[in-house]
């Protein structure tokens, strides 16, 4: 019987570790979206999650954990993937914070955790097979997807409409992490994609929103949580772990961010989710398991697998 090697341990139990900070992090979104406006949450935090990662970078190299890119070549694509995902991400953000004001917290983390269904399909556009499981698990969704937003509370709205879009926008960011971390550090990389939501988000907030000195000291709490937690630390702990496991135990294990964001908002926020929401649920994280699980193995002609 082969052993999991001790990195695989160690890197599924940053995994779930992630995955627990960003369920939590729902019921912080939340409330900080309304005390302060999508943009302010999101500019705010994006830009503590960056320096946050800026000053731990000597820290993290020293413990091998990152380091430098030596070549000109890998600096440019570290900045071009940074970018990149820094783009797929503030879109993916700021229709989370929109969607998330108007339902549960529940609700948007099982919406959201669709875009883990929709990695593999996304993976057609660039001739990756996709297997019936795969189908199987989209099937499964679009029915639990029914069940937690046409025939729940709230019924089906707008917001969910934009959590749809921003399981999109996760699932293009995850294929961009997938491609550019094996090239480049991971906490660079990460530190570079909270900087670009930062920028982006800071004209937007003055624009559109009156963020105030009071506002912000108010909802401290929320922000140093999203910014350093759940952008500083689980981002990176998300491309750090993604190096050492299997991305289809990588993508199940994060799909556990539902489960959390869930039981975070029942048991924090006292939002309980009705019966068709639950019953959703269950069918969408059915899907998101499905949708990771790796193809039977085929017999030759002989039986031989």
């Amino acid at each position: 019987m082969n052993r999991v090697p001790s990195r695989t341990i160690r890197a599924n139990a940053l995994l779930v570790l992630t995955a627990l900070i960003w369920g939590v992090a729902f019921v912080a979104q939340k409330s900080g979206g309304v005390g302060l406006g999508v943009m302010t949450i999101n500019g705010l935090r994006s830009l503590l999650g960056s320096l946050g990662l800026l000053a731990a970078v000597p820290l993290l190299d020293k413990l091998g954990l990152s380091h430098r890119c030596e070549s000109k070549e890998q600096r440019r694509t570290l900045w071009r993937g940074g970018i990149l995902c820094g783009l797929a991400m503030f879109a993916a953000t700021n229709l989370q914070q929109f969607g998330i004001n108007d339902v549960s917290e529940g609700k948007a983390a099982f919406t959201t955790a669709l875009y883990i269904v929709l990695v593999p399909i996304l993976g057609l556009l660039l001739h990756r097979r996709t297997t019936l499981l795969n189908w199987v698990g989209v099937v499964l969704a679009a029915v639990g997807l029914y069940f937690l937003c046409a025939m729940g509370e709230t019924g089906f709205g707008l917001s969910d409409i934009l959590l749809l879009l921003c399981a999109l926008m996760f699932s293009v960011q995850i294929m961009l992490v997938d491609h550019f971390s094996p090239k480049v550090d991971g906490v660079r990389l990460s530190c570079i994609q909270f900087l670009v939501v930062g920028v982006l988000n800071l004209p937007l907030m003055f624009i559109f929103e009156s963020p105030t000195f009071a506002g912000v000291y108010d909802n401290l709490g929320e922000l140093l949580y999203l910014g350093l937690l759940s952008c500083g630390v689980a981002y990176t702990l998300q491309i750090v772990a993604q190096k050492d496991t299997a991305p289809a135990t990588a993508s199940l294990i994060m799909s556990l961010e539902s489960v959390f964001g869930a039981l975070a908002g029942w048991l924090i926020a006292g939002h309980a989710m009705g019966g068709y929401e639950i019953l959703g649920g269950v069918l969408m994280f059915a899907a998101v398991v499905l949708a990771q699980l790796p193809p039977p193995k085929r017999r030759t002609p002989d039986g031989a697998i």
